[in-house]
């Protein structure tokens, strides 16, 4: 056996100086830590093709940077506390207009705010066409909206329409024609029937209306259903009273008598009892208030110990009755003998007859 010395090993440089271009001698593995192989997997060939060593983490390329816009962030309004509105939000390095409020000059006076007139803005053709005496309002835009109205010779058909109140306004001649086939019937009322809607236990003025209790069937135009459309009563007659009631399908009749304007008068005979005040009959002509509001002056005479004539242009609630308390008398019986120029005559009780072509309220 030979007992030969061998050489200590140099070192060998990891870096080489020169111009040969060897490549550096490959560390030993004590000096780089490298991961432990991965062992292949089931299905997968010992001699398979090699895979790609992972690339550090510390080498990884970066990410390509985003180089669309950032969205804007959207500011979210503050929430109410106690109740109170939340102030705006407003956005940052902004500032809110300045509102410079108008003063008038000095001696100026404050502006006044601008009054509407009709005769600026016009007036309602169908008030104009009720002021007139042409028709009610309701027959106004009933003719309106069927096109039969004519202003200034121009045809109206809109709801509402204004016009001056000085232009000229014509019906075509179905709205006349219309006006002329509606009727105006008198009655003589009873007692114990109301002259407007029903009350429990009493009827209706109009349930008298009928072909049994017409008066004038022989000299006029016989009873048909259709003169009970739209048939109202153009003013009022108590219940416990009697005489003269007009019903009518003609507006411009119930304008006439009803209207706040009218100035036909009524007469009636008063049966009355009771001690009359010293100056009762003087109240009685004018005077006196009911609910607070003057009467128009009437015309009030004795007929003999126990009547009294009244003539009046107004038509309130039971105005006659309350007159008469007022002064000391009581009202055992009161009946409506006249209407204007149309007077209740022959009439019997509970019997109506239609007003004549040559018959005229004012």
């Amino acid at each position: 056996m030979s007992t030969q010395r061998r050489k200590t090993p140099q070192p060998v440089p990891t870096r080489v100086s020169g111009t040969l271009g060897l490549p550096a001698r490959k560390p030993a593995e004590s000096d780089v830590t490298t991961p432990p192989a991965r062992q292949p997997g089931a299905g997968e060939a010992q001699g398979g093709p090699a895979r790609k060593p992972a690339r550090p983490r510390d080498e990884a390329p970066p990410r390509p940077r985003d180089t669309k816009p950032a969205r804007p962030r959207e500011e979210v309004p503050p929430r109410a506390r106690d109740g109170k509105p939340a102030r705006p939000v407003q956005a940052r390095g902004s500032r809110p207009p300045a509102q410079v409020a108008s003063v008038p000059a000095r001696g100026a006076a404050a502006p006044q705010p601008r009054a509407t007139t009709d005769v600026a803005e016009g007036v309602r053709l169908s008030k104009v066409m009720a002021e007139r005496g042409i028709c009610s309002r309701r027959e106004a835009d009933e003719f309106i909206a069927r096109g039969w109205v004519f202003v200034d010779g121009r045809r109206v058909s809109e709801l509402g329409t204004r016009i001056d109140p000085d232009a000229r306004v014509t019906l075509a001649p179905e709205a006349t024609r219309t006006q002329q086939q509606r009727v105006t019937i008198l009655l003589h009322k009873p007692v114990g029937y109301v002259s407007g809607q029903p009350e429990p236990g009493y009827a209706p003025a109009a349930s008298l209306i009928g072909p049994d209790n017409q008066f004038d069937r022989d000299t006029a135009q016989r009873f048909h259903p259709s003169h009970l459309k739209n048939l109202a009563p153009a003013g009022r007659l108590d219940i416990d009273s009697t005489g003269l009631l007009v019903l009518t399908q003609d507006g411009r009749v119930a304008r006439q008598l009803i209207g706040d304007h009218s100035s036909v008068d009524k007469e009636y005979l008063v049966r009355v009892e009771g001690q009359l005040a010293p100056d009762g009959l003087a109240l009685l002509n004018h005077g006196l208030s009911l609910d607070d509001r003057p009467l128009r002056p009437a015309q009030v005479e004795w007929l003999n110990a126990d009547q009294l004539r009244f003539v009046l242009r107004e038509g309130r609630k039971r105005q006659i009755r309350r007159m008469c308390e007022l002064v000391g008398l009581k009202v055992v019986g009161l009946k409506r003998v006249r209407i204007g120029c149309v007077k209740l005559g022959d009439l019997p009780v509970g019997q109506w007859r239609f007003l004549r072509d040559d018959e005229r309220f004012a």
